[in-house]
């Protein structure tokens, strides 16, 4: 189920505990929890932050040249509203919240969180869309904030991280995707304009520059495949048909000599110029290749081709 898109008034990354001790509780129970155990409840519900700093001071809290910081995360926690976000990392994912504005004391056992602040509905590790939010898929401008020593902080990806919950892209990814597709749709013009001798060199590049290596041109009872190809990184063997032209049962009759000879572990079925649409029944057969059109310009623009077809369409 899709969620409302966010648009908080700050932001803020949160540890949850030394080590994100606190993490597990705080997530199950829904709260925001808080140390500073020395530092009166009192003393902060009134507001007067010079006699906290002086209190982080005198009780050991903080070092005076500390003072500062540690007063700074107190007067976070405290003052900041409900249009606050909360952000914390955990279990390899990345956690947000809001949370409403009134601090609940609960213990000064230092084992415990001494004082807590409740989510507005519940701590989320999902985007607006319900997809995760893996810290091995978000930027390090986001993740490196887990390395701050101290309890709380201003992200300074903050843009960023509210695209990420919001699933908006990046601009400049959206720059290089217009640009990307704008070359696709040339090589496509570039690679329908080849002479038939520059399309298979086109082809053997591909899969030269790609780590596939040549074993022979094939005969026997496979006549007419094009090449036999081994990945030695991956220890897969392959055929390769090239067609200048094709339709739909000359694609099906490679499919099935494909699946009935065993003699090899996918094909490729790259053809120049398509006649009328490819059936997508095999689409979800990861050994079954089919290139041509986008797919065939996508392959040579990862090949690094794009300079060579510019060369051979002068």
């Amino acid at each position: 189920m899709n969620m409302l898109p966010i648009s908080p008034k700050e932001t803020r990354y949160i540890k949850l505990g030394a080590g994100g001790t606190w993490a597990r509780w705080a997530i199950e129970h829904n709260e925001i929890p808080f140390g500073y155990r020395l530092v009166p409840h009192q003393l902060c519900l009134s507001s007067d932050w010079e006699a906290v700093r002086q209190y982080l001071i005198d009780s050991g809290e903080r070092k005076p040249n500390k003072a500062t910081d540690g007063l700074r995360e107190v007067r976070d926690f405290y003052t900041l509203g409900e249009k606050c976000l909360w952000v914390t990392i955990a279990d390899d994912q990345l956690w947000w919240a809001f949370a409403h504005s009134e601090v609940t004391w609960i213990s000064d056992d230092p084992h415990t969180p001494n004082r807590t602040r409740k989510t507005i509905g519940k701590w989320r590790n999902v985007n607006i869309h319900g997809e995760p939010l893996n810290v091995q898929t978000l930027s390090s401008r986001l993740t490196q904030v887990s390395a701050f020593r101290g309890t709380i902080c201003r992200i300074r990806a903050s843009d960023h991280l509210i695209r990420c919950i919001n699933a908006k892209e990046e601009p400049v990814v959206m720059q290089v995707q217009q640009a990307k597709n704008a070359m696709v749709k040339a090589a496509v013009s570039m690679i329908h304009g080849l002479h038939w001798a520059d399309f298979e060199v086109m082809v053997d590049l591909i899969f030269a520059r790609t780590g596939w290596q040549r074993i022979s041109r094939l005969g026997g009872s496979m006549k007419d495949i094009d090449l036999s190809l081994i990945h030695p990184t991956i220890g897969e063997t392959a055929f390769v048909q090239v067609k200048s032209k094709a339709n739909q049962a000359v694609l099906d009759e490679y499919i099935e000599r494909f699946k009935s000879s065993n003699t090899h572990d996918r094909m490729f079925f790259v053809c120049h110029s398509l006649n009328g649409e490819v059936n997508s029944q095999h689409s979800s057969n990861k050994k079954i290749n089919i290139w041509t059109g986008i797919q065939l310009a996508e392959a040579a623009l990862k090949a690094g081709l794009y300079d060579w077809l510019i060369e051979k369409s002068l």
